[in-house]
């Protein structure tokens, strides 16, 4: 009998991560993600979290273009990687990449995406969050400043991972992008780009 789909943000089991590593990319994505119940998207976005690559990048087909320039304007980038059945990220990156622009202040939030932030927002990893919603870091952490929502005070140490990813991006990262990779606020990676004292380096010639 064939498992429901999970949602995305639903928690995977050791057995299934032990399975993802195992069985990635020697099989098809789409028989993937039906052996372990999920989506084709949340198991090609759970790979890349976890380190996984494929043999060769996704090369996008004229139709995958055109539905996301259709979709784009009025879905969110989670809905969008679902119906075609690729990797959040990819789906972000190729919208950069087209110059495609989301004016997601204007969306409005539903009561649902609210209660879900109250409910991770405190104890849990606003990139994490922003990921489930299929919004901005930047947005959510705006949304729970409304909301009056408050980061436990563990959460306000950086792990010595992030330390890390700040160091090696930040000579060619924006604040904004680092933002969204290691899942923090872009006015929070700014004042610890400030407080470790890091500098852009400068480009050769000029």
């Amino acid at each position: 009998m064939v498992k429901s789909k999970k949602s995305s943000w639903v928690h995977w089991s050791d057995d299934e991560i032990k399975l993802l590593r195992k069985l990635f990319p020697t099989i098809n994505a789409k028989e993937l993600a039906a052996r372990l119940g999920r989506t084709v998207a949340a198991t090609r976005q759970k790979a890349y979290d976890i380190g996984l690559k494929t043999r060769k990048f996704h090369k996008w087909t004229t139709n995958e273009v055109k539905v996301l320039k259709k979709l784009h304007p009025d879905e969110t980038m989670q809905s969008i990687s679902d119906k075609l059945g690729l990797p959040l990220v990819s789906v972000r990156a190729k919208a950069r990449s087209m110059g495609l622009q989301r004016g997601e202040r204007h969306i409005p939030w539903s009561k649902q995406e609210d209660n879900l932030v109250k409910k991770l927002y405190p104890d849990n990893i606003t990139r994490d969050i922003a990921r489930q919603l299929g919004r901005s870091v930047s947005a959510v952490a705006q949304r729970a400043s409304i909301l009056g929502l408050r980061k436990l005070k563990t959460y306000d140490v950086w792990s010595k991972k992030e330390l890390n990813m700040l160091k090696k991006l930040y000579p060619r990262k924006t604040a904004e992008e680092l933002s969204d990779q290691i899942g923090r606020t872009a006015g929070a990676v700014r004042a610890r780009i400030v407080r470790m004292g890091l500098k852009k380096r400068k480009q050769k010639g000029l």
